[in-house]
């Protein structure tokens, strides 16, 4: 057995003994932002969206960055982004779709393997 810190099990786990990315780390979730973002959103009921100004204030981003993860993740198949209109105003609403959600929870398994030292 290796005696291995959490940090050597996660470059590891993450990017297996050559440097290649393996299956199970996700790098377009795992990027900070992202991450907060399918948390959030991972929080929800599957079909219940969330507004985007009331995202933006749970990340903490501006409407230009929050816009452009949210971009990366809709084109990734992760999220879907709603908009309609509510009493004559613009609405934009952000929910995961299903291999969203997969996505996140397999990505989350994987941190959690790392943690524990499950290699």
């Amino acid at each position: 057995g290796w005696d291995w810190s959490v940090a050597e099990r996660w470059c590891y786990l993450a990017y297996g003994s050559d440097g290649f990315e393996m299956g199970s780390f996700n790098d377009l979730i795992h990027q900070p932002i992202r991450l907060r973002i399918m948390a959030t959103l991972n929080t929800l009921a599957a079909g219940d969206p969330i507004e985007f100004v009331r995202l933006r204030d749970i990340i903490g981003a501006t409407e230009g960055n929050l816009g452009a993860h949210l971009a990366t993740l809709e084109r990734s198949g992760y999220i879907e982004v709603l908009k309609d209109f509510h009493a004559k105003k613009p609405r934009t609403r952000v929910q995961l779709t299903r291999s969203g959600r997969s996505a996140f929870l397999q990505h989350v398994q994987h941190l959690q393997s790392i943690i524990s030292g499950d290699l």
